[in-house]
């Protein structure tokens, strides 16, 4: 039976166990296994034991769940109101004025979460009723969020960027550190897109609610201090070489649980409450990855991969054609799949191909998290999608098309990366 046959048995096979409900991971097991059974001369049995095995007990996978726990965490916090307080009096003289709160809160919870629902959800809790209350446009209250929140996968530490880290075998650290500049290009590039609305729409801006001394914005500054020192932390201890990603992530629960005690939320239900959360959340991811690690096992014994990637080098694409295929096929890709899901789903076939055209692998994990990003608000399954629509109550499509704008602005992020690769490779050079 030839390569294109097989492929499109087993992803009609995958298609259809998804469709009936199956969970992700079960179903990417199960393919693996129909996949080796039939098409391979391997036991199926010992070698899904051993792959499961080998990809749970992983000691780089370990950094994952103590940085879910930290965001949820932070997210049982009243740091929300807090970094509202700390912001508001800085964004109030820029065109767009309180708008900003939600990109620049954003920014910074996602440097202490990794995950973009969760950001969305927390920046949300505490932008959306208060914007709302002094008038500010729906569409771009829930626009801007729905944009910004995605940041949670590209600033480290980052959820998705362990989960490439150990897909493509490439340093965690250099991936974080790699995301710090583009992370904080994308964050520009979505402010710069509010002060331009608000510029050509200066009716649409509510008026300044008065304004602050140097002396005051200072003061309200103070409720900045905590976070801020956590991200130091954690990003510092990382960049400086003092931690592994995973040491990193150990100071970053320890700073969590002291920055909720001393804002005096930390009670037992809120600890029980973060760890279970953390619990059910790592386990859904851990059972994808294990799934997706039999599975990427299972396409080499058929051959699949080295089979694509001979076919797609013979096609004589250059790379930057075979990015923009990625990209349109990732982006097919969301709008079926969660993030987690794509990178383990098809980094087995896409690593080889990426590699022989000669990209770096630093460099491409940065590029597919931001694709993925894309792929947070676009419909039918853009996660951050359904995180605002649990908040406003507003129509699926009317949220997908006030985030439209920063959908395009992300495809903007990710031409600039590959006219000037440096903004990615030049922090991890220094390490």
């Amino acid at each position: 039976m030839n390569d294109a046959l097989i492929t499109g048995l087993l992803i009609v096979t995958l298609f259809a166990l998804l469709g009936s409900g199956v969970w992700i991971g079960l179903t990417l097991a199960g393919v693996a296994w129909i996949g080796m059974e039939l098409f391979s001369s391997r036991p199926a049995g010992d070698a899904m034991a051993l792959t499961i095995w080998g990809s749970a007990s992983s000691w780089t996978l370990t950094a994952l769940p103590l940085f879910v726990w930290m965001g949820e965490i932070l997210f049982r916090t009243r740091l929300s109101d807090s970094m509202f307080r700390g912001l508001a009096p800085w964004v109030n003289a820029l065109p767009g004025r309180l708008l900003h709160t939600n990109v620049i809160g954003s920014t910074i919870f996602a440097a202490v979460s990794g995950s973009s629902a969760a950001t969305c959800a927390t920046i949300g809790k505490m932008t959306i009723p208060e914007l709302t209350r002094r008038g500010y446009p729906p569409e771009k209250i829930v626009g801007s969020l729905g944009g910004a929140s995605t940041l949670g996968l590209l600033i480290p530490p980052s959820i998705i960027m362990i989960v490439y880290g150990v897909a493509a075998e490439v340093s965690i650290a250099k991936l974080f550190v790699a995301g710090v500049i583009p992370g904080l290009m994308l964050a520009a590039l979505f402010s710069g897109s509010i002060a331009v609305w608000a510029l050509m729409n200066p009716d649409r801006v509510p008026s300044s609610e008065g304004s602050m001394t140097l002396r005051e914005k200072l003061s309200e500054s103070r409720h900045l201090i905590p976070v801020v020192a956590l991200i130091g932390g954690v990003i510092g201890s990382i960049y400086s070489g003092l931690a592994t990603a995973t040491e990193a992530a150990a100071v970053g629960v320890l700073g969590a649980l002291v920055l909720s005690a001393a804002q005096g939320s930390l009670t037992w239900a809120t600890f029980r409450d973060s760890l279970m959360g953390a619990t059910r959340l790592y386990c859904m991811i851990a059972l994808i990855l294990a799934g997706a690690a039999f599975l990427t096992l299972a396409m080499g014994f058929i051959g699949l991969p080295r089979h694509l990637a001979e076919w797609v080098g013979g096609l004589g694409l250059s790379p930057g054609v075979l990015l923009i295929a990625l990209a349109l096929f990732y982006i097919l890709l969301g709008c079926f799949l969660d993030g987690i899901s794509m990178i383990v789903l098809t980094m087995g076939v896409i690593l080889p191909t990426v590699s022989a055209a000669g990209i770096d692998l630093i460099w491409f994990g940065i590029f597919i998290v931001i694709v993925v990003e894309m792929a947070q608000i676009t419909p039918p399954v853009g996660f951050n999608l359904f995180v605002l629509q649990g908040m406003t109550q507003r129509d699926i499509a009317w949220i997908s098309r006030v985030c439209m704008p920063y959908f395009f602005l992300m495809v903007l992020a990710v031409l600039l990366l590959y006219w000037f690769p440096g903004l990615v490779s030049w922090l991890p050079s220094k390490m």
